[in-house]
């Protein structure tokens, strides 16, 4: 299984054939190396409705036939701009031809701006657990600290986590380094840093706060087998 990062939340799973990307957020993304016309998901994971990770969702999957896996009220706005949907709810698992998810809290908000400058809420922010090929990955999406983080590494011991350390809209390094530990993962990603000049962030720092987790910096296009 590969699994690589390209700027922002955006991650890509290849596994038993079929390609997922989370957040696929490309169009308007100065951190990433992917472009809208050479991407042909099969299945498009969406954490929260917010535009920066529905990003390139619609046209993506109308091109490819990708089924989009969300919250059911994201689910639902997305099957009426004609897209194959699968909603779920947070705590709820689903067994996919690939494997299975499951959705996790998370602590943020859930709106789309559409270009009327007209707000649509989209229901509640979510964690992704992605359980494939023997290996659990864990997507925070965006996300502030909390606690429960302990037992969601209780019920699911992560090997890989990708973990928002922009500040400002999510945790900063020193509460993501918290989660990190909290989470127990193998390895940890930080994400969801210096796309915009208020999320700046320097991963290093966020790498030198761990105490006993692996923390990897992932540049736009890097990849790690699993």
């Amino acid at each position: 299984m590969r699994v690589s990062y390209h700027g922002h939340s955006i991650v890509k799973v290849e596994t038993k054939g079929k390609t997922i990307i989370f957040d696929p957020f490309i169009t308007g993304n100065s951190q990433t190396d992917l472009q809208v016309e050479n991407e042909n998901p099969d299945y498009i994971i969406l954490t929260h409705g917010h535009n920066d990770h529905v990003g390139d969702t619609i046209e993506l999957a109308k091109r490819s036939g990708a089924l989009v896996i969300a919250n059911n009220e994201i689910a639902d706005y997305l099957s009426w701009q004609g897209l194959n949907t699968h909603g779920m709810h947070i705590g709820g698992s689903f067994e996919f031809d690939f494997g299975k998810v499951k959705l996790t809290p998370a602590f943020h908000g859930s709106a789309l701006v559409t270009e009327n400058n007209e707000i649509i809420y989209l229901g509640m922010p979510a964690g992704i657990l992605l359980m494939v090929e023997g290996k659990t990955i864990y997507h925070a999406g965006d996300t502030g600290l909390f606690s429960d983080m302990k037992l969601i590494s209780e019920l699911h011991p992560i090997d890989l986590a990708f973990l928002p350390i922009g500040d400002n809209f999510t945790m900063g390094p020193e509460d993501a380094a918290i989660a990190a530990k909290f989470l127990k993962a193998k390895t940890v990603v930080p994400i969801h840093y210096n796309t915009f000049p208020v999320i700046k962030q320097d991963p290093e720092r966020f790498i030198n706060l761990l105490e006993n987790q692996t923390g990897q910096i992932m540049n736009a296009g890097d990849s790690i087998e699993l």
